[in-house]
């Protein structure tokens, strides 16, 4: 896992280190076991069975109980209810117990656990490695040191499917990268050293076939080097105090996530490369903040700006300025790199966060194939999408000012209007092919929800989610072929 050095930033500073393993007392080997509380069974642990029956335990999911020498050996174990009915079969309730034990062994003492996830390799992987997941490094109280955990299958654990367990740690490691690079407070995590993080976490991968140009990431996997990319787009304020239309100060502190969308598809593309997915990305990032000052009060005082592919846009709102980043960065991907899908991420309105919580990503599209790709792709990882009206029935909102469009639409449908705001600088989706098909298939996808979490639960803790980074790399695999 990459950590961020709690210290000033500096010309030489370079935010990225190796966790250090702490010295202390530990219990050294551990199992976890998901128990199906109608047939308690473990291949790695048989005596679990008749541990668990003996514990009483309640049948409901995340119930969790310890024993101490197991099999006279010293071993500490912790067995955990996947619970009962069709739910406790999923892959997500596999995730969910696993996570809830490895975190009640972590805090037992435990560094070194083996885990039975025979039924599901790949999600008791992710369980595993998001739960493990703290930002607690800017404490300086050594009690606040979150111990350093090895997890590994039990021993002969297969996988049924293409995704396995090495699978499993790729996806947790990339959204805990995007956690990572969210949480990290805006002093420490400007855009040129956000731009640094990802080059420097991209030159620790050796021999893969990716170049990084900030603020450009290029990924050749296809077999064929110049067969047409997908182009992930992500919105990058790494801070946003909403400029001189100044955002109220209550929770003015999770703006330091502004620039999720960025930190989704970077650590996507990471992971692709990492997985070694057969297809060509590209993922341009737009970075900058979003303060009061000069280049503000400039846009405002001129009230009207050209974007790149020649509309002009007529400023509202300063603190809309996401689709601002995102219009020129849209219209560059799609007019340069001749993509066949082109997906953009953005912490956009807060408009999504009321229409959908935390629980789903909204998503626009102009393609019924694109949404379905990407529905199945949150469906298997459990970082689901919610398909949202893109209609230009909304259009009089943002089409009626001095200028070809405006950057607020007013507090009616905010989400669909900005949606629809960035459909005017996706060059492509006018045309279609053979099939009747968009020659560029388009997705916005509006984290504005799920960007934080105010609850922590089995596998994600209280704050930012990292999200929808594993559901991006599944639908990459599935595009690919891997299915």
């Amino acid at each position: 896992m990459l950590r961020l050095l709690p210290r000033a930033p500096s010309a030489a500073y370079n935010p990225i280190v190796r966790t250090l393993n702490l010295r202390r007392t530990m219990v050294h080997d551990a199992y976890l076991v998901p128990i199906d509380p109608a047939a308690p069974a473990s291949t790695s642990l048989p005596s679990i069975a008749s541990l668990w029956q003996g514990s009483k335990p309640k049948d409901k999911a995340g119930e969790t109980r310890l024993f101490y020498n197991v099999d006279n050996d010293g071993r500490l174990a912790a067995a955990v209810s996947l619970g009962t009915g069709s739910n406790s079969k999923t892959p997500e309730a596999l995730k969910r117990a696993v996570g809830t034990g490895i975190k009640k062994l972590r805090d037992a003492g435990a560094t070194s656990v083996i885990v039975d996830g025979s039924s599901d390799l790949h999600a008791a992987a992710v369980g595993a490695h998001l739960a493990l997941f703290k930002y607690n490094h800017l404490k300086t109280a050594q009690k606040d040191a979150v111990p350093s955990v090895s997890v590994s299958p039990s021993t002969g654990a297969t996988s049924s499917g293409e995704l396995g367990w090495e699978s499993g740690i790729i996806y947790a490691y990339s959204q805990n990268l995007a956690r990572e690079l969210m949480e990290t407070p805006a002093n420490l995590l400007t855009p040129t050293l956000f731009a640094d993080t990802s080059r420097k976490a991209w030159a620790e991968e050796k021999g893969m076939p990716l170049a990084y140009d900030r603020p450009i990431s290029h990924y050749k996997g296809a077999s064929e080097p110049n067969a047409q990319p997908l182009v992930f787009v992500g919105k990058g304020i790494t801070f946003d105090s909403g400029g001189i239309s100044l955002k109220p100060s209550a929770n003015m502190k999770l703006m330091r996530g502004d620039m999720g969308g960025a930190a989704a598809v970077s650590s996507a593309t990471l992971a692709i490369a990492k997985l070694k997915i057969p297809i060509n990305v590209v993922t341009l990032v737009a970075l900058t903040e979003n303060m009061p000052g000069p280049a503000v009060e400039l846009i405002v005082a001129a009230h009207s700006i050209y974007a790149i592919n020649g509309k002009t846009v007529e400023v509202d709102n300063t603190d809309a300025e996401g689709r601002l980043i995102l219009s020129d960065t849209l219209w560059y991907g799609s007019s340069e790199f001749n993509p066949h899908t082109i997906i953009d991420c953005a912490t956009l309105t807060g408009a999504m966060d009321v229409a959908l919580g935390t629980v789903y990503s909204g998503v626009f599209s102009t393609s019924d194939t694109l949404w379905n790709e990407l529905n199945a792709a949150g469906l298997a990882e459990h970082d689901r999408f919610w398909r949202m009206p893109l209609d230009e029935a909304y259009g009089p909102q943002i089409y009626s000012s001095n200028a070809d469009l405006c950057n607020t639409g007013g507090k009616s449908a905010g989400s669909c209007t900005a949606a629809l705001f960035l459909k005017s600088f996706v060059k492509g989706i006018a045309s279609e092919d053979d099939q009747g098909e968009a020659a560029v298939r388009w997705a916005h996808v509006d984290i504005a929800g799920t960007m934080d979490t105010p609850r922590g639960d089995a596998y994600q803790e209280k704050g930012m989610t990292g999200r929808p980074v594993r559901a991006f790399v599944e639908f990459a695999r599935r595009l690919s072929g891997g299915k």
